[in-house]
């Protein structure tokens, strides 16, 4: 890492830190369900190494401006957006998830994706690797689970993944 990503790194230093517990992994998984839900491509792209790397379906992102580009593209497309992660492993400095959300298309189409995506964190707690599978079933409007206002949190009380046996 050169002396401008590492300057970079500790200005956007996003604790939790590894090595993780299980609850720090919680909280950091949370924290990454809340970012994606509000919507915002730069601020989310500042939770990632300026040198990060992501495979997500066929497409592979490198840095923080390809981050931006790809969830530009993605909500653009993916409308009504709203997904929940749950924490599926933790050790040192890595997560698993798994997750799901709903979204519509511009025809109002509604699918629900399900996938696992494998994170990798550097010291100080920015992702680094992304790797994500994903898999889409449409839905009729009336099957959806996912009911809380958009772009936003999911709140506090509404049901997670288990709970809604997803």
């Amino acid at each position: 890492m050169d002396t401008v990503d590492h300057e970079e790194s500790v200005v956007n230093a996003r604790p939790p830190f590894p090595p993780f517990t299980a609850e720090s992994a919680v909280q950091k998984v949370r924290a990454a369900e809340n970012a994606w839900n509000k919507q915002d491509p730069e601020a989310v792209s500042l939770a990632y190494t300026p040198d990060t790397y992501w495979r997500n379906r066929d497409t592979f992102v490198t840095g923080r401006a390809g981050v931006v580009e790809f969830l530009t593209q993605k909500w653009a497309r993916e409308l009504d957006y709203r997904l929940i992660k749950e924490l599926w492993a933790f050790t040192g400095d890595r997560i698993a998830v798994r997750f799901v959300y709903e979204c519509r298309d511009a025809a109002g189409q509604w699918y629900r994706s399900h996938g696992n995506e494998n994170w990798e964190f550097d010291e100080y707690g920015l992702m680094r690797v992304r790797r994500a599978s994903i898999n889409d079933q449409r839905i009729d409007a009336a099957d959806r689970l996912f009911h809380w206002d958009a772009p936003g949190p999911r709140p506090d009380d509404h049901p997670g993944l288990t709970e809604l046996g997803l």
